[in-house]
């Protein structure tokens, strides 16, 4: 392969970098090249499983369109729990 990673790590924190590391090599699919070529695919099995990722991605493609054209309606947006508390109000102090 010809591409090249880089993750910089900031102020030793190396957890983090590793993180990004992780989800930069999932978008990138490594993990699930790395998953196929455990095991020996028949050229016909390949060839299969290409052509369903194919139409996956033309059907993907084409639902994307249909719904920024207003066909289909798009699906609800998840409200994510941040799991953090609420900035705490500001203190003010009375110099009277």
């Amino acid at each position: 392969m010809g591409f090249h990673l880089q993750v910089l790590v900031r102020d030793n924190n190396v957890e983090q970098a590793l993180r990004v590391l992780k989800k930069k090599l999932q978008r990138e699919g490594i993990f699930r090249e790395m998953k196929q070529r455990r095991a020996y695919e028949k050229p016909s099995e390949r060839k299969t499983r290409e052509h369903a990722e194919a139409v996956r991605r033309t059907k993907k493609a084409a639902r994307k369109l249909a719904q920024r054209e207003g066909l289909i309606p798009a699906p609800k947006k998840k409200v994510r729990e941040t799991g953090r508390r609420p900035a705490a109000p500001a203190a003010v102090s009375a110099e009277a």
